[in-house]
């Protein structure tokens, strides 16, 4: 199982908006897909129709309760996508997981021992922080996706991230990597758009997607309709830049993980 954070400690980037609508477009591809919603603000489980009566277990079980990564399984109402759904208990596990001795490893652990051949990839939505639930997630996968707003101060955020994942390849997870980074709210009437593409694509080259995700107002609609764009309104822009953005992450894949 492909295993994949969608992370920037800045908020309002388009993280879960990001995690949502890739899930469902690779579902929509015929991907087994797995998302955990690791954020204790819960919008991708709201974004996928979930109530909070649908979230019997959670993320935050599977990180402090012992709880098996299968116990805490929803399914959506997208074929091929279930989700770990997170809720307002996620918000303290920050201060609970000091007390484990193992707290940077917990969802690692918890994805390790789980049969993860019913799923072909897992996405996790990170909260907008660099604290010990995105550690968790940034230990358990093998790359990172990060998406960009494109405005000036995005680009300091950036940097802080990139370091931060340093520090974590040297003590935690040798084999993490920034698969891409993706521009977000992209509005090519912008000019500041413009000058924070070409410095963010000066920067760091082919780590940065072809495809932009531009503004659009159907995507800020959906999630109020509990549902991802793609379903919600499968032509208009932001679908469309998901999908194409959902084929440009398979191509990055090796290929023995697409096979499978």
């Amino acid at each position: 199982m492909v295993r994949i954070a969608i992370a920037n400690q800045k908020g309002g980037v388009g993280k879960t908006t990001t995690a949502i609508n890739m899930a469902t477009a690779l579902a929509a591809t015929g991907w087994k897909v797995l998302l955990i919603d690791l954020d204790p603000q819960g919008n991708a489980s709201t974004g996928l129709g979930l109530n909070q009566n649908d979230r019997v277990n959670s993320s935050y079980d599977l990180l402090v309760s012992d709880i098996s990564l299968e116990e805490c399984v929803t399914p959506t109402r997208v074929p091929g996508l279930d989700v770990v759904p997170a809720t307002v208990d996620l918000s303290g596990a920050e201060v609970e997981l000091v007390e484990f001795e193992e707290r940077t490893h917990r969802l690692k652990k918890a994805l390790d021992g789980a049969d993860i051949d019913q799923w072909d990839i897992c996405l996790i939505d990170c909260p907008p922080s660099l604290g010990l639930l995105t550690l968790n997630a940034m230990v358990a996968v093998e790359s990172l996706l990060v998406p960009l707003q494109c405005e000036f101060f995005a680009l300091e955020g950036l940097s802080q991230l990139l370091q931060t994942v340093e520090r974590i390849r040297a003590r935690f997870n040798r084999g993490l990597s920034v698969m891409g980074v993706v521009l977000t709210m992209y509005d090519r009437r912008n000019k500041l758009t413009e000058q924070v593409s070409d410095d963010v694509r000066a920067c760091l080259g082919n780590v940065v997607f072809d495809t932009v995700i531009p503004r659009n107002v159907r995507l800020s609609e959906a999630p109020s309709h509990g549902l991802p764009a793609l379903i919600y309104d499968h032509k208009c822009m932001g679908s469309e830049a998901y999908i194409n953005l959902a084929r440009e992450l398979i191509s990055r894949l090796p290929e023995r993980k697409v096979a499978a």
